[in-house]
């Protein structure tokens, strides 16, 4: 629209991902309390004179003045940040981590793909985002244990969450042996599916406490349980998505007990194989979140 000035407003955002643009700029992927997803432009953040490039690096929580319409009605959808101020910037706690890293990675790219719609307002996985990284950036619980509620969590916010204490298909209540990603979760003999995951009670109690918040017994499960909660998950979440995320065959879930074996039937379609070998170094890992 001829003549539209660009309204100033300010926001706290988590930043999710920042990508070149040009020589010295950069494109913000940022959530907001306030405003939902949006990109911005920073510009000279690349240069060594930048004021506040490094507050804009992935996983910080800063405080931003804006340029451009919150609402998207008139201009450019990339907006400009003009003022950046950290509040906590919780990236430097990950780089010499790889585990916390990729974790956070994930946790970023899940937010990323959970608000399709830019400038949609949404609070919950706002907060819900920042509290993963916080409670990553304290180490108070096991890294896939953060990641895993976080996944379980955002999904229920999405509406997808899985089922756990009544079949998917037919609602019997009950704590049911069988669990069916297409089907929507755990899934009673009548209801099972070919190919249905047949995991460890344990397994389907963690997922419960990660949902309900219950660390106590979370922090008590043993690594076995928790891979295997983690293949779940990851494909649970990868189904509702129809994508794969590139971030979570990077995470760090720790090698398998020795002699352990895959749960009958598999854990369902789309599976991400969890990282046993050694993987790219953090290094490699920050080039695929800022590029």
């Amino acid at each position: 629209m001829a003549g539209y000035r660009r309204q100033l407003y300010r926001d706290d955002a988590v930043v999710l991902r920042v990508q070149k643009l040009g020589e010295s700029d950069r494109i913000i992927t940022l959530l907001t309390r306030r405003h939902g997803r949006l990109r911005a432009v920073a510009r000279g953040v690349r240069r060594t004179t930048s004021k506040f490039g490094a507050r804009l690096e992935p996983f910080g929580h800063v405080d931003l003045q804006l340029a451009g319409d919150p609402k998207g009605n008139h201009g450019s959808s990339l907006h400009t940040i003009s003022q950046a101020e950290g509040i906590d910037l919780y990236g430097k706690r990950f780089l010499g981590d790889y585990p916390r890293y990729t974790a956070a990675s994930a946790i970023a790219e899940t937010a990323e793909r959970l608000t399709p719609i830019e400038r949609e307002p949404s609070l919950r996985l706002f907060q819900l985002t920042l509290g993963a990284l916080r409670s990553l950036a304290t180490g108070d619980h096991a890294t896939t244990l953060v990641l895993d509620a976080y996944l379980l969590r955002g999904m229920a916010f999405a509406g997808w969450a899985p089922a756990l204490t009544a079949c998917a298909v037919c609602g019997t209540p009950g704590r049911h042996r069988a669990f069916s990603v297409p089907a929507g979760g755990a899934v009673c003999p009548d209801c099972r599916p070919p190919g249905a995951a047949h995991p460890a009670p344990a397994t389907i109690d963690l997922m419960s406490a990660l949902t309900t918040g219950d660390w106590a017994y979370a922090d008590a499960t043993e690594t076995g349980v928790r891979r295997e909660c983690s293949g779940l998950v990851a494909a649970h979440l990868q189904w509702h998505l129809e994508r794969a995320l590139r971030s979570l065959p990077l995470v760090d879930r720790g090698a398998p007990a020795p002699g352990a074996v895959p749960p009958p039937g598999g854990a369902g379609p789309g599976v991400v194989p969890p990282r046993t070998g050694g993987g790219p170094t953090v290094a490699g890992v920050n080039r695929e979140m800022t590029e």
